[in-house]
């Protein structure tokens, strides 16, 4: 499959909230939920959570995208044949073009066989019904940074987030101060450059 990637600027899609879709064929039943997600821990915890509450179920197929370029992301296909659960989700993920999302579906199986192409088609449909009941909303790529510099200093980093229209975040005012930004990635340059005019001393922090 070609994931392609997003928009090469820093604004893509994602949902705002949890939805589901459900898909019936020959018996079997097909129950998709979708997730606003941004971090593999968070994927694994809900994964988890959906395989506890629906045990009973025959199958928990899943696929997730994450970030801004849509770059990371993973397909399983919980014991159906290969590339019939995951693959088929996945597809309906990039065709959307959305990320930071997670898709899972549950199968009840129903006693009749469907088949490669009625497998691909239930999951891609179940996964598609999910897609269509959320609502979809833009997001923007945004790197933190850690901003460390003397009280003295202090009026001109605030004129420097006043100009960017920063929100200072885990703040600490003292004789040396620090704090945390978001930065939308198409300004980081720019900010970083009127930062280091100023001569204070800042660092991307992991996320």
């Amino acid at each position: 499959m070609n994931l392609g990637s997003q928009s090469p600027s820093d604004c893509y899609k994602s949902i705002a909230s949890p939805s589901k879709g459900i898909f019936k064929d020959k018996g079997s039943k097909f129950l998709a939920f979708a997730y606003p997600v941004e971090t593999e821990d968070e994927i694994k915890a809900i994964v988890a959570g959906i395989k506890k509450e629906y045990f009973d179920a025959r199958h928990h197929c899943y696929a997730w995208r994450l970030g801004h370029l849509g770059d990371k992301w993973r397909a399983n296909d919980d014991g159906e044949p290969s590339s019939t659960a995951g693959k088929p989700i996945l597809g309906q993920i990039v065709s959307n073009n959305l990320s930071d999302i997670l898709i899972v579906v549950v199968r009840y199986f129903g006693g009749i066989l469907l088949g490669t192409s009625g497998l691909i088609n239930a999951y891609k449909s179940a996964s598609a019904e999910a897609i269509a009941a959320a609502t979809v909303v833009e997001k923007v790529a945004t790197v933190r940074y850690r901003i460390c510099f003397d009280y003295a200093q202090m009026n001109a980093v605030m004129k420097c987030l006043k100009d960017f229209r920063l929100s200072p975040m885990n703040t600490i005012f003292d004789n040396q101060c620090s704090l945390e930004v978001d930065i939308r990635l198409s300004t980081t340059n720019s900010f970083t450059e009127s930062i280091r005019d100023k001569c204070i001393r800042f660092e991307p922090e992991g996320r």
